[in-house]
């Protein structure tokens, strides 16, 4: 079919479910659609429509909601000249897993590497607020660039997690059914996955043994789909690794520092255009490669650069965690599932005991139009727990100690895009990266990486990119003394007294582990970042004692006055000032 004769079928089903209120155009494997409708829903909805299976299509979203202002991306109110004038080979915009793993793996050659993310840390948005699942990639569809890195991405966990000293633990994952009347269904199903689509550790497991593995499942269930290579990872604890890991390596890490603008140039006799620099509120970067790993403003970015083909919808999803005396109600990942098709785009949410022995419920999956809108609604956590309780009876609500809303940067094909920029030559889209991305990210930023050295030696054929001989993929973690015996306690307290002062009781965080995080390659002197690196404030109390101590400790390791110790970002202040009297005590 050609674009003229799929432009007019598009609008046919366009003019039966929206009248004349949207249309389509159709060019160059670009399906852009434009007019107004009432509601979000509804653009998401013509969108979906629209969605073709043809290899390189992509729907843009040009929409607009009737009476909605235009969203716009928060930016730092910083401003200085430090990256002025700053050449790089390399520039990775966005510090999530996508960014900071390909950061890693190009640091592996000798190259000049800058990632920038207009945050004041790594891993805030999508890579810090999912649920940490390691996939098996068992309910991925065959064809899709999901499917094809999962696999692989998976196998990749062992060996990544070993070199950058972060907790991995293979649980196991368990897809439950209540009817036997699925069986034939799910066991076909096991089959496919097995021998065609390469998930060859797919099994089922009856009622008997499922109960023995995790007794506290509902007692109903007649069998199980079971992945034992599904695994959990801390996710923000992951990625802030492979930054370290990169930065340690020689790449610059920049934070609070946005893209804003791109400077291109055309070549005189015609051709795809370039970007020759990118404005950020600290200066002009001049990059001679520029990789789009933006999460949910991955289209903006597209949009500066002059090459958006396709348009991110955000998704929003809410998680729980329950206090770690609900953890050994179950030690792998399990869910509810049903033979009927599921339509929601969501692997449907489920229950995990993380890394670090508590239990997180969800996430569920909500369309929403703003990118930056992470509150948690009851009525999200309400539908978890009653979908779950089918799961796990006893699961309790009264047993959350927190909460958290994740936006999902989805596109309206719910698959990735990694390729080079289609009007823009010096630029690569590591787009739409929703979840499995957690897992695939190794493997995706292997063939990143390996595409970035192959156009940089299109640039400078007689200059090509040359091995990193000196490259230390080992990254030595932040000693846990919540996970040492106390043989190996006293060894290290002995050798630094720090160690000996615990600053957060609930997770055994003490002094010498924030002293650490506060010196770690990619520094982040802020509550919220030490809790990331070193979880104070993690446990039941959720920093209710712990925190003023967090902030007097950096506070004196920075020198910057304790009331100006901020929670996150720039914005996030926790005092005022200082009462008539206050003290800056040590700890």
């Amino acid at each position: 079919m050609n674009d003229k004769r799929l432009e007019e079928k598009l609008n046919r089903r366009l003019r039966r479910a929206f009248a004349m209120a949207v249309s389509a155009s159709v060019e160059d494997r670009l399906i852009r659609l434009s007019g107004e409708l009432e509601s979000w829903e509804d653009i998401v909805r013509a969108c979906s429509m629209c969605v073709v299976k043809r290899a390189g299509f992509h729907v843009v979203n040009d929409i607009s909601l009737r009476g909605a202002k235009p969203q716009k991306m928060s930016v730092p109110n910083h401003r200085d000249t430090e990256l002025e004038g700053r050449r790089a080979d390399v520039l990775i915009i966005g510090g999530g897993i996508s960014g900071c793993t390909i950061a890693r793996a190009l640091m592996r050659w000798q190259l000049d590497v800058v990632l920038i993310d207009k945050e004041a840390d790594l891993a805030v948005q999508a890579s810090g607020r999912n649920d940490g699942e390691v996939h098996p990639g068992v309910d991925l569809g065959r064809g899709s660039l999901k499917q094809k890195y999962v696999v692989r991405g998976n196998r990749m966990f062992d060996q990544l997690c070993e070199e950058l000293d972060v907790p991995f633990e293979r649980c196991g994952q368990y897809a439950c059914f209540g009817e036997w009347r699925a069986l034939p269904l799910v066991w076909l199903y096991a089959l496919q996955r097995r021998f065609v689509c390469g998930i060859d550790d797919t099994r089922i497991v009856f009622g008997r043994r499922l109960r023995k593995k995790e007794p506290k499942l509902n007692a109903d269930f007649k069998f199980a789909l079971y992945n034992p290579q599904a695994g959990c990872v801390c996710p923000y604890g992951l990625t802030i690794a492979c930054g370290e890991n990169a930065a340690a390596n020689g790449a610059q890490i920049s934070l609070n520092t946005a893209a804003l603008e791109m400077e291109l140039a055309q070549p005189a006799g015609g051709g795809r255009q370039s970007i020759t620099g990118v404005r950020t509120n600290r200066g002009m970067i001049r990059p001679r490669l520029v990789i789009n790993a933006a999460g949910v403003f991955a289209d903006d970015v597209a949009q500066m650069a002059g090459d958006r083909f396709y348009s991110i919808h955000p998704r929003r999803g809410t998680n729980s965690i329950l206090d770690k005396k609900a953890g050994p109600l179950m030690r792998s990942i399990a869910s509810v599932k049903s033979v009927k098709k599921n339509t929601a785009h969501t692997k449907g949410g489920g229950i995990l005991h993380t890394v670090h022995d508590n239990l997180l419920v969800g996430p569920d999956a909500v369309e929403t139009r703003e990118k930056e809108n992470f509150a948690t609604e009851k009525a999200s956590i309400d539908a978890v727990f009653a979908k779950q309780r089918v799961t796990m009876p006893v699961l309790s609500e009264k047993d959350i100690i927190t909460y958290f809303t994740g936006v999902r940067p989805a596109t309206f094909e719910e698959d990735f895009i990694i390729e080079k920029g289609r009007r823009t030559e010096n630029l690569i889209h590591c787009a739409g990266i929703q979840s499995p991305g957690l897992t695939t990210a190794p493997a995706v930023a292997e063939d990143v990486a390996a595409l970035a050295v192959a156009m940089l030696k299109e640039q400078e054929p007689k200059k090509p990119p040359v091995k990193n001989t000196c490259f230390d993929p080992r990254r030595r973690g932040i000693p846990r003394l919540a996970a040492m015996s106390e043989a190996e306690r006293d060894a290290l307290i002995r050798e630094n007294p720090d160690y000996g002062i615990i600053v957060c009781r609930c997770e055994e965080v003490s002094k010498g582990e924030i002293l650490d995080a506060l010196r770690a390659p990619v520094r982040v002197p802020t509550v919220d970042g030490v809790k990331k690196r070193v979880r104070p404030g993690m446990g039941r109390c959720q920093g209710g004692f712990c925190l003023p101590l967090v902030a007097r400790i950096i506070s004196e390791e920075t020198g910057v006055p304790l009331e100006e110790v901020k929670k996150a970002g720039e914005r996030a202040v926790i005092s005022l000032g200082r009462t008539k009297g206050a003290k800056n005590e040590g700890i």
